[in-house]
């Protein structure tokens, strides 16, 4: 089926009433367009976007390292409460994402792109000054709020940058600066945090995110808009649903599982986002078309991205917590302790490409998954008297997976929409990986926090509401703390387990599914173009796709 039949509504033009007249650039393009921008201007406008991509998604990483100066702090929060912290930047950062890409289609990537960094340091600065958990809470709101009008527009500037020889180049760099992203957000929060205070954490991004800023209003060239609608009903509704099922997750240890909070989360979960497909099936620009999801390769590639950073940021969340209060490590060392992670992402992800037309994208994606998924039941056999040594040799397994995901799965999901799509094409990628990374800290997080309370032992667990390994540790005598380790221990363990699993068998889905739908491909195209089919880059195979 063509995708122009699938996405009928998303592309329709909008009615007379909303927009009689179309949207024009508020200035003409600058020096630097595709048409006339240098190779250097080309290299200074990538690194920029690069520059921004690194912190925002760095920010989703490097506050797993404050967690536990967070919980020893006077604002004392729960546990709950310190899943929230982390996770309510990545809701409304994964939710917020395609509206921010549609925002930068209508109104200009630039200039939605400067609102974002502005919003982003504001939100910085309240989470730094902040007096309490609501106040912190609110300033991670906002911040979450800037990252989304960030990320989509950096990378629907650089599509528009380069020229169309370069365009799939430039989407690889991007891809592997989100992968980047996340490690140097636990080195430089390391370096950060070893001044003392969690706060410093906060203050020290807002300086970074207005020179960014600065540099963007006078690097950044002016690109086409488009007449496009921006679905608030749909966007409130995503937003609420992913919340519901949150909430359901993150308070099922501390309510319950059966508690009335835990239960309704769930049911408004699944009522919220079937209101949502019924919504977005009848809205003539809708937020995300489902019927989008009708092309096998867009389905399948954004469930593999759902779950490489589901295991990577639920690695991110208990890794600072196991280093620190497992290991003893100070937070900087701490935050160097990931860098093993990331080798196979810088020096690999470059020849993933050249793989992926030798052995097929299937042979590569199942390779990733078993390496994602097989390191993080690694990891999970680790223990206090387990060697950093061997803890980062399964580091390196799994930062090879993730390596060997990240090229293929975004050239999947850029290939499968078309070109005038750019920014909503961006916006999805982002929302899957940010979707996954709030699952991810979600369920490691719960499935920690259950198992901690679960092994500590009888006297110590009584009394402790708020199930974390600092309040138990306060309240316990100094020799009890072996106990409470050994707990928290059976904790990250646990968690490990349960997202390796998770990611192994998406992981099987995505490359079944990749595998019928190549056969389709190829049973439904003429004999050339069926041995064509069998060695398709991602973008090539989603064309095939349209065209069946």
């Amino acid at each position: 089926m063509p995708l122009d039949d699938i996405a009928a509504p998303a592309t329709r033009a909008p009615r007379p009433s909303r927009s009689p007249r179309p949207i024009r650039p508020a200035r003409p393009p600058t020096a630097a367009t595709e048409a006339t921008a240098t190779p250097a201007d080309r290299r200074g406008v990538t690194a920029l976007m690069c520059a921004c991509v690194v912190l925002v998604v760095g920010a989703v990483a490097a506050v797993n390292l404050a967690v536990p100066m967070l919980a020893a702090s006077g604002l004392r929060p729960s546990a709950s409460a310190l899943v929230w912290i982390v996770d309510l930047y990545v809701v409304l950062f994964a939710c917020l994402v395609i509206p921010g890409g549609a925002a930068g289609d209508r109104y200009g990537h630039r200039r939605v792109l400067l609102g974002g960094l502005a919003l982003f340091a504001a939100g910085a600065a309240v989470s730094a000054a902040a007096p309490g958990t609501a106040v912190l809470l609110a300033g991670r709101a906002v911040t979450g709020v800037g990252a989304a009008a960030v990320l989509p527009n950096t990378l629907a500037v650089l599509l528009h940058a380069a020229p169309p020889a370069r365009r799939g180049a430039a989407t690889a760099t991007w891809a592997s600066m989100t992968g980047i992203g996340g490690v140097a957000g636990n080195v430089g929060g390391g370096a950060v945090l070893a001044g003392g205070s969690w706060r410093w954490l906060f203050a020290a991004v807002v300086p970074v995110a207005l020179v960014l800023a600065v540099l963007v209003s006078r690097c950044v060239p002016t690109t086409p808009r488009h007449a496009r609608q921006l679905d608030l009903c749909g966007t409130v509704l995503l937003i609420a649903a992913t919340v519901a099922l949150l909430v359901g997750i993150v308070q099922g240890p501390e309510s319950g599982w059966g508690s009335g909070v835990v239960v309704a989360g769930f049911v408004c979960a699944a009522g919220l986002f079937t209101t949502w497909t019924l919504v977005e099936l009848r809205t003539a620009q809708p937020l995300l078309d489902p019927r989008l999801f009708r092309l096998p390769t867009l389905r399948s590639a954004c469930l593999g991205m759902t779950a490489v950073f589901f295991g990577m940021f639920a690695l991110f969340y208990v890794n600072a917590s196991f280093l620190q209060y497992a290991k003893g490590y100070a937070v900087l060392r701490t935050g160097l302790g990931i860098v093993p992670l990331t080798v196979p992402i810088v020096l690999g992800a470059r020849y993933v490409g050249r793989l992926t037309r030798l052995a097929g994208l299937d042979t590569v994606l199942a390779l990733a998954f078993v390496t994602v998924g097989g390191g993080l039941l690694g990891l999970s056999t680790g223990g206090t008297g387990t060697s950093y040594a061997e803890y980062a040799a399964w580091l390196l397994v799994t930062g090879t997976g993730v390596a060997l995901a990240l090229p293929a799965l975004s050239g999947a999901i850029a290939g499968a929409l078309p070109p005038d799509r750019a920014g909503v094409g961006a916006g999805l990628q982002a929302t899957t990986r940010e979707f996954g990374s709030a699952l991810g800290v979600a369920v490691a997080g719960t499935v920690l926090t259950a198992r901690f309370t679960a092994a500590l032992p009888a006297d110590l667990r009584a009394g402790h509401a708020a199930h974390t390994v600092a309040g138990a540790l306060a309240a316990a005598p100094p020799d009890r703390a072996h106990d409470i380790v050994t707990a928290f221990v059976a904790g990250t363990d646990g968690g490990l387990r349960v997202t390796g699993v998770t990611v192994l068998v998406a992981g099987a889905l995505v490359v079944a599914e990749s595998r019928l739908s190549r056969r389709r491909a190829m049973r439904a195209a003429p004999p050339r173009e069926a041995e064509r089919a069998r060695h398709a880059s991602p973008t090539k195979e989603a064309e095939q796709e349209r065209r069946n």
